[in-house]
C-alpha cells in the first residue's frame, strides 16, 4: 500500500480531452494538499500545501465550455511549484469554490493570516514615510 493511498482525498478528477478523461494527468485534493502527476511510464508528481495558496483563478474558454470542463489556476508561496494549472477539469466552478473553502478552512487551522503587500518590496522610499 503506498502512502498516496493511506491519504484520504476529499476530491480527485483527470486531465480532459474533449470532454473524456483519456489523458495520463491526475490531480487530487486531501485535507491540506493538492496533488498533481502526469505520465504514463515516466511518472512526476506535484504538490502544493493548501495553506501555501495564495491565489486562485479559474479559465473556461469557448473550448471548454462545449465540453463542460475548465481551468484552475493556482498560485502559491511554495518555492518548487509557485504555479500549478489544474486544466480541463470536470465542474471547475464548483471545484474551485471547494479549494478555496479548503485552503481558508487549513489557514484557520494553523492560524496563518497573511497580509496584502501593498507596497512594492524593490522599492527604497516605501519604508520611508514610516520614519
Amino acid at each position: 500500500m503506498s502512502t498516496k493511498d493511506k491519504i484520504t482525498m476529499k476530491w480527485s478528477d483527470r486531465s480532459r480531452i474533449l470532454g473524456m478523461p483519456i489523458t495520463f494527468t491526475k490531480y487530487s485534493m486531501s485535507d491540506d494538499r493538492i496533488f498533481c502527476e502526469k505520465g504514463l511510464l515516466s511518472v512526476k508528481f506535484e504538490e502544493i500545501l493548501l495553506y501555501r495558496v495564495r491565489d486562485i483563478s479559474m479559465k473556461i474558454t469557448l473550448g471548454q465550455r462545449i465540453f463542460g470542463v475548465g481551468s484552475i489556476l493556482l498560485q502559491s508561496s511554495d518555492k518548487t511549484s509557485p504555479v500549478l494549472e489544474l486544466k480541463n477539469i470536470k465542474n471547475p466552478r464548483e471545484v474551485k469554490e471547494m479549494i478555496h473553502r479548503q485552503v481558508e478552512e487549513i489557514k484557520v487551522q494553523r492560524r496563518m493570516r497573511f497580509g496584502e503587500i501593498l507596497e512594492d518590496p524593490s522599492d527604497e522610499d516605501s519604508f520611508d514615510s514610516f520614519e
